[in-house]
């Protein structure tokens, strides 16, 4: 019986790792957000801990999402990174697809499709790897998160309220983000700090 168990134990563990995103501890809130170094797509080196003193954005992406498709053809995801650009915050997007899978892109491509659809983050971080996504706990594209300049963690969640892929629900959602650095900046609490996330999951390599 004790064999059994601990056989079925061990085939659980393997299920477990096997799901990539679904098999990794979450970043938490009001706790340290996960340190990470990135290379950007432009060919330059990012690490959170030379951004202390400022707010960071993580918007997890991948272009050919319906649900990303929503917010930038729509300009929602650009007008939030201008708006946040203006306030000295940092925006970072991350691309966490491994190659070969939906959403992957090499640096100059990314660049290109930035351009292309006037979207106006600080840096776009990749991650073919996964590493900072699984740090996260990163689940869809997209997936916000928002730390303070002490490097605490104060938001994770969806970009807004409506799960939808339809662009006409932008304007009738809870615009979670814009709230919680709207709090920040005023010194307040975030009043929402966790949020269902919704879109595409994200294609972590296996």
């Amino acid at each position: 019986m004790t064999t059994m168990k601990l056989s079925k134990r061990a085939l659980l563990a393997l299920a477990a790792a096997s799901l990539g995103g679904l098999a990794f501890a979450a970043a938490t809130v009001d706790q340290p957000a996960p340190a990470f170094t990135a290379q950007t797509a432009d060919g330059r080196s990012i690490d959170l801990a030379s951004l202390r003193g400022k707010t960071v954005v993580l918007e997890w992406t991948n272009h050919d999402c319906p649900y990303v498709r929503k917010h930038y053809e729509s300009g929602n995801i650009p007008a939030q990174q201008k708006e946040a650009a203006d306030k000295g915050v940092v925006w970072l997007q991350v691309i966490s697809s491994a190659p070969g899978q939906q959403g992957f892109v090499d640096g100059a491509t990314a660049v290109k499709l930035n351009a292309s659809r006037a979207a106006a983050p600080s840096a776009t971080l990749l991650d073919p790897t996964g590493q900072i996504g699984k740090a996260y706990g990163a689940q869809t594209t997209p997936h916000l998160y928002v730390i303070a300049p002490d490097g605490q963690l104060v938001y994770k969640g969806g970009i807004d309220s409506i799960a939808t892929s339809k662009k006409e629900d932008i304007a009738k959602a809870e615009p979670y983000v814009r709230l919680a650095l709207a709090d920040l900046a005023a010194g307040r609490k975030v009043a929402q700090p966790n949020t269902r996330p919704y879109g595409c999951s994200i294609k972590y390599a296996s």
